[in-house]
């Protein structure tokens, strides 16, 4: 175990980074930091993190260290991702464990760190690292109250406590985290004075309170049901055949179905001896409810006393069985298999690998090590497992799979190398390494080699006026839309509408408004309509023309960008003034007053629910609005001679 630790270790810091998208996260922490609360521009209220228990645990180790916010996403990152793997051994030591002498070795564990995305993510700076911590907690949790002879209150609320922050890990992680409270709920409660249907209320309160209280905040604070990146990303979507590219992407060059076929070889005949040993060994349990039932069956008839008794027997002696490690064994199995089941659906992601890395810890955690030799077993014949002939399998077995690690530890996944793929899917550390010229970009200043950021804080420090930075169309330069006259002292605040939010925003003030067109911190954009075409994860292109528009910055040529056409401009601005625009752009931007977020708390779901039309001038059909510039008729034809 500690040599896979070790291991795991000096991968991930040989390909340390911090991704443009997890500077996204300590732009939150700086503005929570400074005061503005958990946004990413002060002044108008989105939630731009997935993960909000990332974005606070960022913020907590940074105001306990006063350390640089890169620096602490990058340790903590690397120590969560360290402590997940050394969770899900632990708690498959513990489910293979017997009172027969064997040889545990990581075998799962080394599959997951041998894949070279799982070292990639490991000190990302995004939620990946939190996700398979909790996950491994979880994993290692359940398999201590499933083996527990009495459960102790203690470990039956912190499991159940543990399990309801699925919802603030990932939204995700509901369908496991949800499944771990029904499974525990409707387990055997342990003896209490209280009784089992006063501790089943009390897992409810204790695993619902911060899910619950969290998304009443959030649906008061920011107006939607879901994070904002949900939004604009249209995680409600259906993308099934980009789904299954972005699966091949992952299992393809690494030939992940053959250490998932040798751990099932190994694990199948495992199994079947544990069942066979536990047939032989363990005495029948009831569970301490069972004498209640059979008590409320003493005022029946003798005979239909037998027959309700024997009936409560059954369904009682099928409620033993969900706490027993092969239950928790099927929870996680089915909850991996729903996590790609939803990554197929909604078309996976743009990061080569990323977003299965959690599935695939899931599918691990249950062999993440395993008995390799039981000692004083060969030439025994029993239960199939310790005859002589599996006795020596199993350790060329787990050779193979170490073989196959080596092998897909030093390949390349994603071979797009600085470009994306035909597919939509990139390697982001190389993607970054190789356009920014950093082996290890880890400092906001660091992304300042990509193209245009060095021009970016030049062309703010030469606008004293304020303005709009708008990338030009060829992606080489910068274009400013300047502010109306009178300039009021100390101008405008300056604003930039590019995608990298991430390393546009840490390397300029908190004042700076920044803002994207696929709209993960602006809420016009993320409400447009999803491109039917377009790049997975990259699927909304607001037009530059609404931003001119809602900021209030000139629109005439020749100080509006030449590119840009004044129709377009003066349509977006009676668009904007859509009744239903701007009551959701109110629920971000408006005074967060007891009115306003009672007001959101309401209307959450039909502003989760509400979407425009990118195009002004469909957009203004849709209100039905008046276009304030239709385009001129057509020049009149001279009669035919």
């Amino acid at each position: 175990m500690v040599a896979t630790i070790v291991t795991f270790a000096c991968g991930a810091w040989a390909r340390r980074w911090i991704a443009d998208d997890g500077l996204i996260v300590l732009r939150t922490v700086r503005n929570l930091m400074a005061g503005n609360g958990p946004v990413f521009n002060a002044g108008e209220r989105v939630e731009t993190n997935t993960s909000a228990a990332w974005t606070y645990v960022i913020w907590f180790f940074g105001w306990i260290t006063h350390a640089r916010l890169e620096y602490v996403s990058l340790f903590t990152a690397l120590a969560l991702s360290l402590l997940a793997v050394l969770f899900a051994m632990l708690g498959a030591a513990r489910l293979w464990g017997g009172a027969t002498a064997q040889l545990l070795l990581p075998a799962g564990a080394i599959v997951y760190i041998a894949v070279p995305p799982a070292r990639d993510f490991a000190t990302s700076g995004l939620e990946n690292c939190l996700v398979i911590f909790w996950l491994g907690v979880l994993w290692y949790l359940l398999i201590r109250w499933s083996q527990a002879e009495r459960a102790r209150l203690a470990l039956l609320f912190g499991l159940v406590f543990w399990a309801g922050l699925c919802w603030v890990v990932r939204p995700e992680m509901t369908m496991l985290g949800g499944l771990a409270l029904a499974l525990v709920f409707l387990a055997p409660m342990p003896a209490s004075r209280v009784g089992p249907i006063v501790l089943r209320a009390c897992t409810v309160v204790v695993g619902g309170a911060v899910p619950l209280g969290y998304q009443i905040w959030r649906m008061g604070y920011y107006g939607l049901m879901v994070p904002n990146t949900a939004i604009a990303k249209e995680a409600s979507g259906n993308k099934w055949g980009q789904g299954f590219k972005y699966v091949w992407d992952l299992t393809g060059p690494y030939y992940l179905w053959a250490p998932l076929l040798i751990l099932a070889v190994v694990a199948v005949p495992l199994v079947r001896s544990r069942r066979a040993e536990s047939a032989l060994q363990q005495p029948e349990i009831v569970p301490a409810e069972a004498d209640d039932a059979a008590a409320q069956s003493d005022a029946s008839g003798a005979g239909s006393r037998n027959a309700v008794t024997r009936w409560l027997a059954r369904i009682l002696g099928l409620r033993h069985q969900l706490r027993t490690p092969r239950a928790v064994v099927v929870l996680i199995l089915v909850g991996a298999l729903l996590n790609i089941v939803f990554e197929l659906k909604v078309g996976g992601d743009f990061m080569h690998g990323r977003q299965l890395l959690p599935a695939l810890y899931m599918l691990m955690l249950p062999v993440s090590v395993l008995p390799v030799w039981r000692f004083g077993t060969v030439g025994q014949a029993r239960a199939g497992l310790t005859s002589a002939a599996w006795a020596l399998a199993l350790p060329v077995l787990w050779l193979a799979m170490i073989g196959w690690a080596l092998v897909a530890a030093n390949t390349t996944g994603n071979k797009a190398g600085g470009g994306v793929s035909a597919d939509g899917i990139v390697d982001e550390r190389i993607f970054y390494v190789l356009n920014g010229g950093h082996d290890h970009p880890i400092l906001a200043e660091d992304y300042l080699d990509y193209p245009r950021m060095r021009a970016m804080v030049q062309d703010i420090e030469d606008s004293p006026n304020g303005g709009v930075l708008l990338n030009s169309p060829s992606f080489t330069f910068w274009y400013i839309a300047p502010p109306p006259l009178p300039i009021p002292a100390g101008g405008y605040p300056h604003a930039v509408y590019f995608l990298n939010l991430g390393m546009t925003s840490m390397n300029v003030p908190l004042d700076v408004k920044v803002i994207d067109q696929e709209g993960l911190a602006y809420p016009l954009a993320a409400h447009t309509d999803r491109l039917a075409d377009g790049r997975i994860g990259h699927d909304k292109d607001l037009y530059p023309d609404w931003v001119v528009a809602d900021s209030g910055m000139v629109d005439q040529h020749p100080w509006m960008p030449w590119y840009m056409d004044e129709r377009w401009v003066r349509q977006a601005r009676t668009a904007i003034a859509c009744p239903e625009t701007q009551a959701m752009l109110a629920s971000s931007r408006g005074p967060l007053t007891f009115d306003r977020f009672k007001h959101n708390l309401l209307q959450a779901y039909a502003f989760t629910k509400y979407r425009t039309d990118r195009v002004p001038k469909y957009e203004i059909e849709r209100c039905h609005l008046v276009d304030p510039a239709p385009p001129p008729p057509p020049p009149a034809l001279a009669p035919p001679k």
